[in-house]
């Protein structure tokens, strides 16, 4: 079955154009053109993926993507910006977006973004069935100080206590967890986690760094897990001896 897509544009055109080019890829899609739609639609009839404009009557991409993730939704959400400043982009990664695009932006590249973030999402739905099957309990279990990472299950431990993450920061965590010690640039981070390089969009990668940060750090302004190489890119530290 298709994936379901909800598309929540205020600007007619814009919403008409990118619901013609998803439908032409073989999705599913349904349209609104203001917030409070798109966060009432969703959680009456959740859809696989959200494309949210940032700027949009009665109530903004922002606020529909901070109540959904407060509601306990992980469905992926793909923010769209006219604003250009970083500022906008950290505020929507912030509070739960999985990826933005500025406009103007290609179709091209906002179907490629989309197909990563639902092939995310499957991987996801893939492992939590692996996790229920006989035998998967601890399998491939990684470890590093007091972080445990169960990647079948996708749950993750600290210091004890049990974290939530969403689908991609816990991608990433154990994209550096599987390579401790190894320093990957913004740019080796966004093709290997998030399946593409773009100029521009290395931003994403420092915004999940920090809220991985914030979630596993005992202090998240003095990292001693996920550490910064100067100049060169992110590590998680060797794993201890």
């Amino acid at each position: 079955m298709p994936a379901h897509i909800l598309v929540a544009e205020d600007q007619t055109d814009i919403r008409e154009l990118l619901v013609m080019n998803l439908r032409g890829a073989g999705y599913q899609v349904a349209a609104v053109g203001d917030g409070q739609a798109a966060l009432a639609r969703q959680l009456e009839a959740p859809s696989d993926l959200l494309i949210l404009d940032l700027m949009m009557p009665r109530m903004d991409g922002l606020e529909v993507c901070k109540a959904l993730r407060a509601k306990g939704s992980a469905a992926p959400i793909l923010m769209l910006t006219a604003k250009s400043t970083e500022l906008d982009r950290v505020l929507g990664l912030e509070l739960g977006a999985d990826d933005y695009l500025t406009k103007p932006f290609s179709l091209a590249e906002l179907l490629a973004r989309v197909k990563a973030l639902l092939r995310r999402a499957d991987l996801l739905a893939a492992a939590q069935a692996a996790a229920q099957a006989p035998g998967a309990k601890n399998a491939g279990l990684i470890r590093n100080g007091e972080l445990e990472i169960q990647p079948a299950k996708r749950q993750v431990r600290c210091r004890g206590a049990a974290i939530e993450f969403t689908a991609l920061e816990f991608d990433l965590l154990l994209y550096f967890a599987s390579h401790p010690g190894h320093v990957f640039s913004r740019s080796q981070l966004l093709d290997a986690v998030w399946g593409y390089t773009h100029d521009g969009y290395e931003h994403t990668v420092t915004t999940h760094i920090n809220r991985l940060r914030a979630k596993l750090e005992a202090d998240p302004m003095r990292p001693e897990l996920i550490l910064t190489a100067r100049g060169a890119g992110y590590k998680m530290r060797d794993t201890p001896s």
